[in-house]
């Protein structure tokens, strides 16, 4: 029997928290999986060029093995983003959990940002060894123009 769970229940009784379905998280938390993401990411050469920044949402099934399933782009970048962002997701494997005995697939909505590095400024001066001459000043340039209306 597999059960797809889109919310996660969480019940308060005198001040304790119970979870009643366990959920695969990745392993070793959060900070570890944006180190993963930010080890991986390849910005697409499309979008680098087209100087495209944003955030891709994303949303992906995980079943009880902890193995992404169907992954969806909610809402995407576009110019090569979308398909780095769900080539990133495949790439992960979550924790698996048994809920009771039972197999649970999970939804889990991710967001995946892509920035442009930052771009690399030079400085520099020109030094020229010959001696500059002061200008003659000139006098102005003047013009004159005649319009005839009709």
């Amino acid at each position: 029997m597999v059960l797809l769970l889109l919310i996660k229940r969480v019940s308060t009784v005198k001040n304790k928290t119970k979870k009643f379905l366990k959920i695969p998280k990745y392993p070793d938390g959060k900070e570890a999986f944006k180190k993963y993401i930010k080890d991986n990411l390849v910005y697409p050469k499309e979008a680098l060029q087209r100087q495209v920044e944003g955030i891709v949402y994303l949303k992906a099934e995980i079943n009880d093995n902890g193995k992404v399933l169907n992954i969806n782009v909610e809402k995407g970048v576009g110019v090569g983003c979308d398909e780095e962002a769900v080539r990133l997701i495949k790439g992960i494997h979550y924790t698996s959990v048994k809920n009771r005995g039972k197999r649970v697939k999970t939804t889990k909505k991710i967001r995946i940002e892509f920035k442009l590095p930052p771009r690399k400024s030079i400085n520099f001066e020109v030094v020229s060894n010959k001696e500059v001459e002061p200008k003659k000043q000139t006098a102005p340039k003047v013009y004159s123009y005649s319009i005839k209306l009709q």
